[in-house]
């Protein structure tokens, strides 16, 4: 068995990997090799995706990205800017040469830690951090106006909004998606991805991404949505909403709305992606009747002494929080780029 690293400019090399993912039971979305282009392109993260191969076939990949920063740390991590992560490998053997390749590339580039983001656990003795779940549902067969397979409250929030003139359209439209998307962020305290972000998802992923919006009766953009596609699945990633519309019941009709997509679409899982526990994200999922399950993010830390807690729950970012909630638009649009390239 031997690991080796996919070259960026390796098209023949990446649609082959992209064919490994696409069939590997333990891959998901966030396996895809359209993800190397993507962090080192915008964020300018250096890539190092790597793949086990044994007679020419792979049999593992372990996409990895160096973050390193005074600020959150120096790290090795599969794969910032999503949730999920680590191995996918068709045998022990692979996952297992794959992870001491990690491990040898750490040492080597002096990072203080690894972080695999994985869904199952795979080294009880390994540190984990378990803050965070991931919400999924089996997508209904029948999605009618009666709404019967969702639950009774949210059902009269549906109606609410579509009393209230409120509609959805599949537009994909960066422009109207981000200024929604960054004042929803900026309300929570957190810095906001770069418009340029979210245009080169739709470029390299095409039609696995999509941007649904939901409308006011005049037209304009209260809420918004971008959805990830693999296999029979969706994920529900980015999304926002103006302050405007949180007594419309947008949010509401916009999970309704993408779960009836993503079933034209022939999915049969809908993923509304992670939560941190005990936050309102975290309750509202758990209102649709959606089953938690625990994400469990494993470390090797070969520099310092304990796992990192770059996350907003860790209560010394609670005054930048603060802060940044107060900020204009246009100063947090300005600046968070610059601080979100290296959360991840």
């Amino acid at each position: 068995m031997i690991v080796r690293q996919l070259q960026q400019d390796d098209a023949a090399k990446a649609q082959i990997w992209d064919s490994f993912v696409e069939s590997c039971p333990d891959a998901t979305f966030f396996h895809l090799s359209g993800w190397q282009r993507l962090i080192s392109g915008v964020f300018r993260h250096r890539c190092y995706f790597l793949y086990a191969e044994t007679e020419s076939q792979i049999v593992g990949v372990l996409p990895l990205a160096h973050v390193n920063s005074r600020l959150f740390g120096n790290a090795l991590v599969a794969l910032p800017f999503a949730v999920y992560g680590g191995v996918a490998a068709t045998s022990p053997e692979a996952s297992q040469a794959l992870e001491q390749a990690a491990i040898d590339l750490g040492n080597q580039l002096g990072v203080e830690h690894i972080e695999f983001r994985n869904i199952q656990p795979k080294h009880p003795d390994w540190p984990t951090q378990d803050l965070y779940v991931t919400f999924v549902r089996t997508i209904p067969s029948v999605l009618d106006e009666k709404m019967l397979c969702i639950p009774q409250k949210r059902r009269n929030m549906v109606r609410k909004a579509i009393k209230l003139g409120l509609y959805a359209t599949q537009d994909d439209s960066v422009d109207e998606f981000f200024p929604v998307y960054a004042e929803n962020v900026r309300d929570h305290g957190t810095p906001a991805l770069p418009k340029r972000y979210f245009s080169e998802l739709k470029r390299v992923f095409q039609d696995k991404c999509e941007i649904l919006t939901i409308r006011s009766k005049d037209g304009a953009p209260v809420s918004a949505i971008l959805s990830f596609y693999f296999r029979d699945r969706v994920m529900a990633y980015y999304a926002g909403e103006k302050a405007s519309a949180r007594n419309l019941a947008a949010n509401d009709l916009k999970y309704w709305e993408l779960m009836k997509r993503a079933a034209t679409r022939g999915c049969r899982i809908f993923d509304l992606g992670r939560s941190k526990k005990g936050t309102g994200s975290f309750e509202f999922k758990r209102l649709w009747e959606f089953e938690a399950e625990q994400l469990n993010y494993e470390y090797v830390l070969l520099n310092r002494d304990g796992i990192p807690q770059n996350n907003p729950m860790n209560p010394k970012y609670r005054l930048f929080i603060a802060l940044w909630q107060r900020l204009p638009i246009p100063i947090a649009n300005a600046i968070g780029p610059y601080l979100v390239r290296n959360l991840g």
